[in-house]
């Protein structure tokens, strides 16, 4: 008898001929966990962080959790039952102080937490009340202060609203952190049953209704023995539905060990298990515990890995994908806010600047950022790649290849630009522009004209959005000369300097694992290395591994975002069934402001996918009252943004360390996009609107004269968006190791290959030379794919490939 922990990994699929049941074959899939890909597992849970911070600190955060969010009791304003339980429900009442501490305590990476905990703390004590909150802690009674918890509701949110505009920066700061930890976990917590106590009130679904966690393939699936074989009728086409497309070219680590072997020496890799010390390796990477073999290996799996990967693959040599991230099947997704963020995310979503005056939003999973954004799949505008051309002297980017390469990532992912019904939000973006005589047109997506989806950023549940995971990944999976390792780190990438040579050459990689509860190394042995871990992550592992070239980490931009927001009760335009966080996210865009005075910098307008975490973060609180009240707003809210090219750039100084100021031309011309912004959805019937400054304020359209309007507009659209007075936000990052012809002003050349190692590629975003000014898929697909070619270059010239 086998051990059951052996067999586990096995799934068998009947076939039927002349309407007969056929005997079932037993298909190995030792590569992947079935249990993780089958069964409802990890992806559809929350994770509970342990919380430990000590009484004192959860003391104050408790407090402060009741003073973001209090129970107020409008029972005799309204008798809608679920907004007077949401009401009338406090943060503490819901359990949101033990999980904010939990994600402070395990999932926050910022390197300012420290400063969070300190504050904590000083709130718990009586003179660090008097301190940091003056006289409204004073008492009548000894001891004459009164510690932050003690303070009645209404001081405490005075407190803290006078600490969003304070005039010392530390106190902002604050202020934004707590904002936004709170406010997300509470709206994003679910119970039992995937709901939250919010969601009716505010008119939120939770995940789409027509999203069914168990698909029609996974229903007709079941176990037929102890050892967990599994059967499916073949007939159906149940694999790829059921798994996920890329199920058979999925080799997890985590698996019994002996399994994970032979399905690597199965897939064509050269395997062996390393004794506790080597002289192979070197003294830096601590007693690898596997070495493998191959072509190429490919740092990170999103628009750049995936590609370079496919291409590679395609071509007959083996390749080797590493991705930190979990791969999440298509019948595995949640769609859940707070889970697909902590699970599908950098850092859990909760990436923001040194400073926090940028909130960073990076995918990290099989796919990449491709497999959670917006669809938005524009190509490189002329402008940019004139610019690129002629001012930086790359003739990539005026070449036939460049071209070409275009041509075929758009065929590849089915980039069309029709859309047969409008979303909320962009059809309030359309209506504005067309009244106002903006230009305004449809914007190409990566999927098809009847894609009304409004949860792609927490993943695709029917493969309809072409990203890596169902294009060239899965080129690299069908050519059968690819494996991707999903959970696998890169630590460090391995180079060595041959005899002659003044570079140092690459020769692979070592990552980290978990095995059995433990962290593991691992070394790749190649030809060829691919970084492609993002604009945030590749300058980190490049310094780790030796590289000196001062340009690493350095010119980031982040495309920042300014939003504002318009209010349309159900009984105006858009049709009442019509909510803000359903339909294609982005179906239109203006460029009114896109390219301003003919320099090719501006601002973009596009609408954001907001769904009620992420809504709660964005929006003013000026109380806890006031809050509840847009929040209850939220299914009619729509969001309009201003996308700014930006000419400043910040730093890379490690993955969880990000220096950013935005400059001033930054600003003023993101001011200029929110000016265009506010007269779009005024003009597109919003009955009240507003920006996310601090402070607030509102106006009242249709109540508002003329003049009272024009006011408002330049007042709101006027005010500071530097120094925390209203949150921006970036779902792009780029140029942190920038292409060039320098080597003192770039980290890689033309070809993609770094200037310090040959044999050594980077393939993402970070080689942009400058800020794009659009969505940046399909041109850093683009670029890899040209990269890919000189891959492919270096490894002909090699002659001797895997077999």
């Amino acid at each position: 008898m086998e051990p059951k922990g052996e067999r586990d990994h096995y799934v068998s699929f009947s076939s039927k001929a002349n309407g007969k049941e056929d005997d079932h074959t037993v298909v190995e899939l030792g590569n992947i966990d079935m249990q993780e890909l089958l069964e409802p597992g990890d992806h559809q849970t929350q994770t509970y962080y342990v919380n430990s911070l000590s009484s004192w600190e959860m003391d104050t955060l408790t407090a402060l959790c009741d003073t973001f969010l209090p129970s107020v009791d409008v029972s005799d304003v309204t008798p809608d039952e679920s907004v007077v339980k949401f009401f009338s429900t406090s943060a503490s009442m819901a359990g949101t102080p033990e999980r904010v501490g939990g994600v402070i305590s395990q999932r926050l990476k910022h390197p300012k937490k420290w400063l969070l905990r300190v504050a904590l703390w000083v709130l718990s004590t009586w003179i660090g009340s008097f301190v940091l909150c003056g006289r409204r802690s004073l008492s009548s009674q000894f001891p004459y202060v009164r510690r932050f918890s003690l303070l009645p509701r209404p001081t405490r949110e005075e407190i803290v609203f006078s600490l969003s505009l304070s005039y010392f920066y530390l106190l902002r700061m604050l202020f934004r952190a707590m904002k936004l930890l709170i406010l997300h976990v509470f709206f994003t917590q679910v119970d039992e049953k995937n709901d939250n106590l919010s969601w009716k009130a505010i008119g939120y679904s939770g995940p789409d209704p027509d999203y069914k966690i168990q698909t029609q393939q996974l229903k007709k699936l079941r176990k037929i023995n102890g050892y967990g074989e599994y059967e499916l009728d073949e007939e159906d086409g149940g694999k790829d539905e059921l798994c996920g497309p890329l199920y058979r070219g999925l080799i997890n680590l985590k698996i019994p060990r002996n399994i994970a072997l032979d399905t690597l020496r199965r897939f064509g890799f050269p395997v062996s298990v390393m004794p506790r010390k080597t002289n192979k390796i070197p003294s830096s990477i601590s007693y690898p515990s596997l070495l493998i073999k191959c072509d190429a290996v490919v740092i990170g799996s999103g628009s750049g890995g995936g590609v370079v990967a496919g291409v590679l693959a395609k071509a007959g040599y083996k390749v080797l994908v590493l991705e930190k991230g979990n791969y999440c099947a298509r019948n595995n997704l949640s769609l859940l806010e707070g889970p697909t963020f902590d699970q599908m995310y950098l850092s859990g979503g909760l990436v923001a600047t040194d400073d926090m005056g940028m909130l960073v939003l990076a995918g990290s999973t099989v796919g990449g950022g491709s497999a959670i954004n917006w669809s938005a799949s524009i190509r490189t505008p002329q402008h940019v790649t004139k610019e690129w051309c002629d001012r930086y002297e790359l003739e990539l980017f005026d070449s036939e290849l460049y071209k070409e390469a275009m041509d075929v990532v758009c065929e590849k992912m089915g980039v069309q630009s029709e859309c047969q019904n409008e979303g909320f939000n962009n059809a309030i973006l359309r209506r504005g522009c067309e009244e106002l005589g903006y230009p305004v047109k449809n914007i190409p997506r990566n999927s098809a004209p009847d894609h009304y989806c409004g949860w792609c950023g927490l993943g695709c549940k029917d493969g309809n959005k072409k990203g890596t995971q169902e294009t060239w990944l899965l080129d690299l999976v069908n050519s059968g000369n690819g494996a991707i390792l999903p959970g696998c780190e890169a630590i460090k990438v391995l180079n060595k300097r041959k005899k002659g040579r003044d570079r140092k050459t690459a020769s692979g990689v070592a990552f980290e694992f978990v095995y059995e509860g433990e962290k593991e190394i691992c070394v790749v042995e190649s030809k060829v290395t691919v970084v492609a871990c993002g604009a945030l992550s590749t300058p980190a592992l490049l310094k780790r591994s030796g590289l000196k070239n001062a340009s690493i980490g350095k010119n980031l931009h982040l495309h920042p975002v300014a939003m504002s927001w318009g209010y349309f009760p159900d009984n105006i335009w858009p049709e009442e069934e019509k909510k803000s966080y359903e339909g294609g996210i982005m179906t239109a865009m203006s460029t009114v402001v896109a390219n301003l005075d003919g320099s090719g910098y501006g601002a973009l307008i596009q609408t954001p996918s907001l769904h009620p975490g992420t809504f709660s973060m964005v929006m003013p609180w000026v109380s806890g009252t006031d809050m509840k009240k847009r929040m209850c707003r939220f299914s009619r809210t729509a969001h309009i943004f201003a996308l700014g090219r930006d000419k400043g750039s910040g730093t890379v100084l490690s993955q969880n360390s990000i220096s950013y100021q935005l400059e001033p031309a930054d600003e003023e011309n993101l001011k200029k996009g929110l000016e265009k912004v506010l007269r779009i959805l005024a003009a597109a019937g919003a009955e009240e609107i507003g920006t996310h400054h601090s402070q607030g304020k509102t106006l009242n359209v249709k109540k508002a004269s003329s003049h009272e309007f024009e006011r408002f507009v330049e007042e709101e659209s006027s005010r500071p968006l530097r120094g925390l007075s209203s949150p921006l936000c970036s779902a792009h990052q780029m140029g942190s190791c920038r292409m060039g012809v320098d080597p003192k002003k770039s980290v890689v050349n033309q070809m993609g290959e770094t200037w310090e190692v040959e044999g050594l590629f980077v393939a993402d975003t970070s080689v942009f030379p400058t800020a794009l000014g659009v969505n940046p898929m399909v041109t850093v697909q683009a670029i890899a794919y040209c990269t890919a070619q000189s891959a492919l270059e270096v490894l002909r010239r090699k002659k001797c490939r895997l077999r």
